[in-house]
C-alpha cells in the first residue's frame, strides 16, 4: 500500500526496469493520430537536443517533470495520458516536457537511460528521479496525487513560483486545461516570435522582440516579464556557476561579480538573495547605484506582482536611493 503520508524523496526508484520488446510494441501512426501516442498541448511540451537548455533553465522560473519515452510504443500511451491529465489540471504550476529516447540519443545518455520510460523533477536546473520503469497503477497514483503536488511544493519553497505558458494544441489531450486555462497562460499573438526564439534558445533574440512588443504597447506585464527573462537567460544561462561565486567571493567590491552572482540566484530561483546582494551592495556601494538600481528593476519584473518578497525589496530601494 502507498503511504499517504510519504514525502517526495528525490532519487527513490518507484518501480524496476523493464524490457521494452520494442518490435511487439511499434506503431507508426504519428502522436495525435488515430493509433498514435497522445499529443503535447496544454502545459506537455516535446523537447529536442536544442531545445533542452532552455528547458533546464526554465525550470528556475516553474518546475518541470522529464519524461524520457519511446512515442512508438503503444503500452506507454496510457502512462503519457495520465500524467499529461495531471500535469494540465494543475494549471501551469508544473509542465510536461517529454523526451524521444530513440532519437534524442544524447539527452537519454546524459541521464544514463537506457530503456522507457523514465521520469525526473527539474526544479531550479536540478533533475531529481521519481521513477525509472512501467509503474504499477498503484505507483501512478502515487506519481500524479502525491508526488507531482509535492514537487510544486519543493519549487515554491524554493522560490520558484512562475507559471508554464499554456500551448493551444487542437489534437491535444487536455481536455479540461483547454477550456479552463486562465488567458494569461495562453501567448498573446504579438509575443508568438519572441516566444518562439525563447523557445529554440535565443534569448538575445527573444529578448529583442518582446522589446519591440513593449514598445508598441509599454503596459503589457507579460511582455515586460518575459523580456527580463529573457535578457536575465542571455547574460548568464551558461554561467559556469562556481567561478561566478568565487569571483563574487574574492572581489566583494565589484559590481560585475555582484550581479554575475545576482543573475545566478535568480536562474536558480533563489530570489530572495538576489534581491538581498544586490540591496546590501547598494547599500555600501553608491556609486555604482545605477548599475544596480537597473539589474533590480529587471528583477522585479520575473516574480508574481503578489510576492512579499518583492513588495519589501522596492521598499528597501526606495530607501536605499531617496
Amino acid at each position: 500500500m502507498v503511504d499517504s503520508n510519504k514525502q517526495f524523496q528525490p532519487g527513490v526508484s518507484l518501480a524496476g526496469a523493464v524490457d521494452l520488446e520494442a518490435l511487439s510494441h511499434q506503431v507508426k501512426a504519428q502522436p495525435g493520430e488515430q493509433g498514435g501516442a497522445p499529443s503535447a498541448g496544454g502545459y506537455v511540451i516535446d523537447v529536442t537536443t536544442s531545445s533542452f537548455q532552455a528547458v533546464m533553465q526554465t525550470s528556475g522560473t516553474f518546475p518541470i517533470l522529464l519524461l524520457l519515452w519511446v512515442p512508438t510504443d503503444d503500452r506507454l500511451f496510457p502512462l503519457v495520458k495520465t500524467l499529461s491529465d495531471a500535469v494540465n489540471a494543475q494549471q501551469g504550476k508544473v509542465q510536461l516536457a517529454r523526451v524521444d529516447i530513440d532519437t534524442e540519443t544524447q539527452i537519454a545518455q546524459a541521464f544514463r537511460v537506457q530503456s522507457a520510460p523514465a521520469l525526473y523533477a527539474l526544479v531550479g536546473g536540478r533533475p531529481m528521479p521519481i521513477l525509472q520503469g512501467m509503474p504499477s497503477d498503484e505507483e501512478l497514483t502515487q506519481v500524479t496525487d502525491e508526488l507531482i503536488p509535492q514537487v510544486i511544493q519543493l519549487a515554491q519553497k524554493s522560490g520558484i513560483t512562475g507559471t508554464a505558458p499554456y500551448q493551444g494544441d487542437d489534437t491535444a489531450d487536455a481536455d479540461g486545461a483547454a477550456e479552463n486555462a486562465d488567458s494569461k497562460d495562453q501567448v498573446p499573438p504579438e509575443h508568438q516570435q519572441a516566444y518562439a526564439l525563447a523557445q529554440q534558445g535565443d534569448y538575445s533574440g527573444a529578448a529583442e522582440e518582446y522589446k519591440k512588443v513593449l514598445q508598441a504597447d509599454p503596459s503589457d506585464k507579460i511582455a515586460q516579464r518575459e523580456r527580463s527573462k529573457a535578457l536575465l537567460l542571455a547574460r548568464s544561462g551558461n554561467a559556469d556557476v562556481n567561478e561566478a561565486r568565487k569571483a563574487a567571493a574574492d572581489s566583494p567590491d565589484d559590481v560585475t561579480a555582484q550581479l554575475a552572482v545576482a543573475d545566478i540566484d535568480m536562474i536558480g530561483g533563489q530570489t530572495q538573495d538576489a534581491f538581498e546582494r544586490l540591496l546590501d551592495f547598494l547599500q555600501a556601494h553608491r556609486a555604482d547605484s545605477q548599475a544596480v538600481r537597473e539589474r533590480l528593476l529587471e528583477f522585479f519584473a520575473i516574480p508574481e506582482p503578489t510576492d512579499p518578497r518583492l513588495a519589501h525589496a522596492r521598499r528597501r530601494l526606495a530607501t536605499l536611493i531617496y
